[in-house]
């Protein structure tokens, strides 16, 4: 049991490590991935759950911040 709960800690932590990799070195196939995960939540007629869970996944809109997206370009 203690081999298998070191194999699951294990896992736990590279799965971890290769989504924060993934998010700051791919960030558009990031967005691109929550905007899939997300839309089909937040069609009419899915649970009410599944829509305030479709909106947290789905990433904030870029012009509706007020930013850019952070390259530094514009000032």
């Amino acid at each position: 049991m203690s081999l298998l709960l070191q194999y699951a800690v294990i896992a736990v932590a590279v799965l971890m490590a290769a989504l924060f990799v993934w998010r700051t070195r791919l960030p558009r196939s990031w967005r691109a991935t929550r905007i899939a995960i997300a839309i089909p939540m937040l069609r009419e007629g899915r649970p009410g759950w599944m829509q305030s869970l479709g909106r947290r996944i789905a990433p904030s809109s870029a012009l509706a911040s007020g930013e850019c997206g952070g390259c530094s370009g514009c000032g």
